[in-house]
């Protein structure tokens, strides 16, 4: 079964073909395209919705074309479409859910609408390392930041999240406050790795607190410690050592919260997915705490890290083999509860 995937939740469009039989049956990618929209919303500092949904339309085909060439099959070939449904910006969101809901009543195939961490969390299973359930997932992203236990597809128990900024958007906006270009999370760390981690200390709020989160109070302690500490717009030796605080905070806030998150369900697997399970220190220091505890972290290849379209594929083939599919209406979620997918 080849399923296309469609992701356009926010400033990536990314396609891909998911194929259940590849590597003997076992499935894999057959193939991916991806476009940044970075260079579009680079002048602004941050992601312009408007501009976000017109440059989805103007690159889906193409990329489709691009694809199907680089998979070497026809359009003719696909079984099944899933698109992002939510959440996500719902311009972004209409553009994909769109374009495969049309694609698949052409082809006369079924489509299904994905949501967005779901296709997160399940993408460290397409990678070399096998994943198996149970296990606590640490979605963090510029746009979320939550655990959940994973229980195998369609079985979720939320434990905790951010109640208010998401990992990923403080370091953004870490990064604006540093002068840095957008997207910030990797440039931060850039910049951390020439700091000293230690130089500066930072809150780390809701620490010793259940099992959500809050960064806020860390994106304004960032901007008072620019504001306070002298040369922080001149001297790289201090703009480095805030960035490394920064992210020591922060990394440290999400380590201990994955700890504690382990120990409270008796699990020993924990897999990290989103674009911040990208980051260096986040997977070395997880794996450092995690190996005292006999536990084992897991994570997507860097190239399913961030937003793309087998993530999707592969989440959309987990719900149709399990007898789900949308019907002819489209109708996307900009904010969607990921327990409320629980099959029942």
């Amino acid at each position: 079964m080849k399923v296309l995937g469609l992701e356009t939740s926010c400033d990536e469009t990314g396609l891909a073909i998911y194929d259940s039989e590849l590597n003997g049956g076992k499935g894999g990618v057959l193939a991916q395209v991806l476009y940044s929209q970075i260079e579009l919303h680079a002048t602004y500092g941050g992601v312009v919705p408007e501009l976000a949904s017109r440059d989805h339309i103007r690159k889906l085909v193409p990329l489709f074309d691009e694809l199907l060439d680089k998979a070497g099959v026809d359009k003719h070939d696909i079984d099944a479409v899933a698109y992002t449904k939510g959440p996500g910006l719902i311009g972004a969101l209409m553009t994909g859910a769109l374009f495969g809901r049309t694609l698949a009543y052409g082809l006369g195939v079924p489509a299904i609408g994905v949501h967005h961490m779901e296709g997160h969390l399940l993408a460290p299973l397409l990678g070399a390392d096998d994943v198996a359930f149970p296990f606590v997932c640490l979605l963090v992203s510029g746009g979320h930041t939550m655990l959940v236990r994973a229980d195998g597809v369609g079985r979720y128990e939320h434990l905790g999240e951010s109640i208010d900024d998401a990992a990923g958007e403080c370091f953004d906006k870490t990064a604006k406050m540093l002068g840095l270009p957008y997207p910030g999370g990797p440039n931060v760390a850039k910049l951390a790795a020439t700091g000293d981690k230690h130089a500066y200390e930072l809150p780390r709020p809701m620490l010793h607190k259940g099992l959500d989160f809050s960064f806020s109070g860390m994106k304004t302690a960032v901007h008072n410690l620019i504001k306070d500490t002298p040369n922080s717009d001149s001297d790289p030796k201090v703009r480095a050592d805030i960035a490394a605080s920064f992210q020591y905070a922060v990394v440290d806030t999400l380590v201990k919260k994955c700890v504690r998150a382990l120990k409270q369900t008796g699990l020993k697997r924990l897999v990290i997915a989103g674009g911040v399970s990208a980051n260096s220190e986040l997977r070395a220091a997880l794996e450092s705490e995690l190996a005292k505890m006999g536990a084992q972290v897991h994570y997507a290849p860097p190239e399913l890290c961030t937003d793309n379209g087998a993530m999707i594929a592969y989440a959309g083939f987990c719900r149709l083999q399990a007898g789900q599919q949308d019907d002819l209406s489209v109708a996307c979620v900009p904010r969607w509860d990921l327990t409320s997918l629980n099959f029942s």
